[in-house]
């Protein structure tokens, strides 16, 4: 199964579930476990931060600038990663970056405690962390519209999304426990070492100990990959389906990011004597499995003979128009139940996305599907930033949260109005001609 799976990436054959199951239910696995510990490693500083910042007498701006130096190298190598990854293959870029950030993960207490100034070899170091991680997400876009067939990227993409959230409740979880009982240096040790490890069983037992090196010729060649020109591209940007995925992504990534930073304030601002284990883990209980139904949904739909593009759009109404009735409801509830519960439903809906708009741009450019989903993804970081610090203002300026669950279910609706209108599911002529 293994050597099969190897020479199905080296030749650019489409891996099918159902012709070689096995095959791709190897790579599905060890994606979905890549995806687990990059979060595992990115929410370990998060973690830690109470902690170092005692240890270290960071203030809260210095922490701040400590957690945010992460995000500016996160959508500095987005474009690039997917460039890279459309000329000489997906898995490769994600085995190279693994390597480097599980690495540079493990090594950061050291760097924490052998420099005369934490402050700044922290913050640098979540600089590179971010400009290594940034290219695991084009990388994997880029490698599924290259070997997976149309009617079964779903189920990959939200199996292998599903990732992040079991990432976060693993971190959440034993990250805590670590942090506890050995101190904060144990939560980086663990999580750097575990993905340096994925890194060498992936090259070891799936590449057979080939293909990690990316040359100057492989960069400037691109085999049959990625060979549109700048004219090309400014014909792609012009496509009115193209637009839609890139503005869509843009609002669901910045509605998600925003929930994601605000919703434990919310929690401790409207129900104080809450347990925080509550609201920090059931929203990621429930998001794992809807992940997963969303994918075999959405190819079971396609396999069944429905439109393509219309079940993109089924999966993306689901995924930001249902899921903000359960954000409005927020804006009236009275009970920490009923709060978790439409807090989960928002959460669980949410990762439909999966199988829309970030399955989309693998239909419409599959050849150059890496270096856009790049694009999408630098878009959605920085307006999800933007709109974190917009929903902080509003905080303050309203003293209420419904402004703030107005403010995502108006983007979401926007993005969606965008994704219903515009969306198509057919490759582009441009992606066909260059």
């Amino acid at each position: 199964d293994r050597s099969q799976a190897h020479s199905l990436l080296q030749s650019g054959t489409e891996i099918s579930i159902k012709n070689l199951r096995p095959v791709a239910r190897v790579w599905t696995v060890v994606l979905l476990l890549g995806t687990c510990l990059l979060y595992c490693a990115r929410v370990a500083m998060p973690i830690c931060a109470v902690s170092m910042a005692e240890q270290f007498n960071w203030s809260k701006r210095e922490s701040g600038m400590v957690l945010g130096s992460f995000f500016w190298g996160y959508c500095f190598t987005q474009v690039f990663g997917g460039y890279v990854s459309d000329r000489v293959g997906g898995e490769k870029v994600l085995l190279l970056s693994a390597a480097a950030w599980g690495a540079m993960t493990a090594f950061t207490p050291i760097l924490a405690h052998f420099c005369s100034q934490p402050i700044f070899s922290m913050t640098l170091a979540r600089f590179l962390m971010g400009l290594l991680q940034g290219v695991h997400y084009p990388s994997l876009a880029s490698l599924c519209s290259q070997k997976v067939v149309e009617s079964e990227r779903g189920f990959l993409m939200s199996t292998v999304g599903s990732g992040s959230y079991l990432g976060t409740l693993v971190i959440g979880g034993a990250g805590s426990l670590m942090l506890d009982l050995y101190g904060w240096e144990s939560v980086f040790y663990v999580s750097g070492l575990l993905s340096v490890l994925w890194a060498y069983c992936m090259w070891k037992y799936l590449l057979k100990g080939e293909g990690p090196i990316i040359t100057l010729e492989s960069l400037g060649s691109g085999g049959s990959q990625s060979k549109l020109s700048k004219r090309h591209w400014l014909r792609l940007f012009k496509q009115p389906a193209v637009c839609a995925v890139i503005i869509t992504h843009l609002c669901t990534a910045s509605t998600f990011f925003t929930l994601l930073s605000w919703l434990p304030t919310f929690f401790k601002d409207t129900f104080p004597d809450a347990k925080g284990w509550v609201f920090n883990v059931i929203p990621w209980l429930v998001a794992i499995p809807s992940s997963l139904f969303s994918g075999c949904l959405s190819d079971h739909l396609i396999s069944q003979g429905f439109d393509t593009a219309s079940v993109r759009k089924l999966m993306q109404f689901f995924s930001m128009g249902v899921s903000s009735v359960f954000t409005l409801l927020l804006c009236s509830t009275t009970t920490f139940p009923w709060a978790v519960a439409f807090v989960s439903a928002t959460m669980g809906l949410t990762t439909f996305s999966h199988s829309g708009v970030s399955v989309n741009v693998q239909d419409l450019a599959p050849s150059c599907a890496g270096a856009l989903f790049g694009v999408m993804n630098t878009c959605g970081a920085f307006s999800g930033v933007l709109m974190v610090y917009f929903s902080g203002y509003l905080i303050e300026a309203t003293g209420s949260w419904a402004s703030v669950f107005a403010l995502i279910t108006t983007v979401n609706l926007l993005g969606l109005c965008t994704f219903l209108a515009f969306a198509e599911a057919r490759r582009t002529r441009e992606d066909v001609g260059g």
